[in-house]
């Protein structure tokens, strides 16, 4: 048996809390410079392997800097919010769902962002049998594994219809990391209508890493200034960004990041400590070794250790459903397990019970028929 605990990440949620709080102007980490502004350091362990949302299967990624969805999950309570999308309505059988856009929204070479931007993001590239973008998996609905139909209404209004009442349907229409942004139909529907000479969509080619920054053109709160490979990814703020703060102005405050790549964590902690980076660690906590060192440093270093608190997230636990055999004719899953396992009402049974206990359920299960449980893999 296998069983997978993955826990949402939203380093955007938690980034954006920094960058419009109303004290970072006074942030010790907080640079100005007459020539670019306000300036804030941030480091990453690898270089990014696309722009190209769709065909990302990276965390941490450019993605949560510069787009957004129709909505966004709260960091800590893990409600949904509106994000580009200012509302939404459900019908009663459950199975439709209109969201209507904020008033205005335009992208990040001006261009107004419409109805008809969300269409061309879920039908032809989420929904497209030749683009693998993995967030079209998780909206098959049904036994028929049906994806919903889109249909825009207005300007600023899409409709969603289901094959089936789909609770998750919501969650994934959130942004990034996981789910599903909004891309713009101006800049890349030729690419996904035009084939190569094997039939795929050039698509699977666009806006890859050595595309010039300035044909990268986004909804989020940064755009791409520039990029060097092996040093440094470098933002500039969007000037079209949809968000103010309750004042009216305009966000995000900060004017540009630079997004350092480091070889290691080890290499971070060095630059962090010598000053060269404003923040260290993103929603993976600290190595212990460092919480204590650089806990120890707070007062010295002038800087703060913070607690990130309570975390949103989802708790998978997957059966291997699969009944078929090896070469040799050898079960892939023991046919103990697998009776189990596809039997409806153990798994309605026991899903519902706190892992220990279901953990403690297979292990007496196993042992009074005397098998050895394999290892999680």
């Amino acid at each position: 048996m296998t069983i997978t605990v993955t826990v949402r990440r939203w380093l955007l949620g938690l980034l954006l809390i920094c960058l419009v709080a109303a004290g970072l102007a006074g942030c010790a980490g907080l640079r100005t410079r007459a020539a670019m502004g306000t300036q804030l350091v941030l480091s990453t362990i690898q270089d990014p392997k696309t722009f190209n949302y769709a065909l990302n299967q990276e965390f941490p990624s450019i993605f949560l800097f510069c787009y957004r969805g129709l909505t966004r999950e709260e960091g800590t309570t893990g409600k949904l919010q509106p994000d580009l999308a200012e509302s939404w309505e459900i019908s009663p059988d459950q199975r439709q769902v209109v969201f209507t856009l904020r008033e205005g929204l335009q992208w990040s070479d001006g261009v107004p962002l419409t109805a008809d931007d969300v269409v061309f993001t879920y039908r032809d590239v989420i929904f497209n049998p030749k683009i693998p973008a993995e967030s079209q998996e998780a909206l098959r609905i049904g036994p028929e594994r049906q994806l919903p139909d889109v249909q825009k209404l207005d300007d600023r209004r899409i409709q969603f219809t289901l094959a089936e009442p789909f609770a998750p349907f919501l969650a994934a229409t959130a942004g990034p990391p996981t789910d599903i942004v909004i891309l713009p139909k101006h800049k890349l529907e030729q690419s996904v209508q035009t084939l190569d000479a094997n039939g795929n969509p050039l698509f699977l080619s666009t806006w890859g890493t050595g595309t010039d920054p300035k044909e990268i053109v986004v909804n989020g709160p940064y755009q791409i200034a520039e990029y060097r490979p092996g040093e440094r990814v470098i933002f500039r703020r969007n000037p079209y960004f949809w968000q103010k703060d309750t004042q009216g102005q305009p966000l995000p405050y900060v004017d540009r990041i630079v997004w350092q790549i480091a070889e290691s964590t080890d290499t971070q902690l060095l630059a962090f400590r010598s000053g060269d980076l404003d923040a260290m660690g993103d929603v993976r906590p600290l190595r212990p070794e460092y919480f204590e060192l650089l806990k120890h440093e707070e007062r010295r270093g002038r800087f703060t250790v913070y607690t990130g608190g309570e975390w949103s997230g989802t708790t998978f636990i997957a059966f291997n459903l699969n009944q078929a055999k090896n070469a040799r004719g050898q079960p892939f899953v023991n046919p103990i397990k697998s009776r189990w396992f596809n039997n409806v009402a153990f798994r309605h049974r026991k899903l519902n019970a706190p892992r220990s206990e279901l953990i403690a359920h297979l292990s007496k299960r196993a042992q009074l028929r005397e098998i050895k449980m394999d290892p999680p893999r």
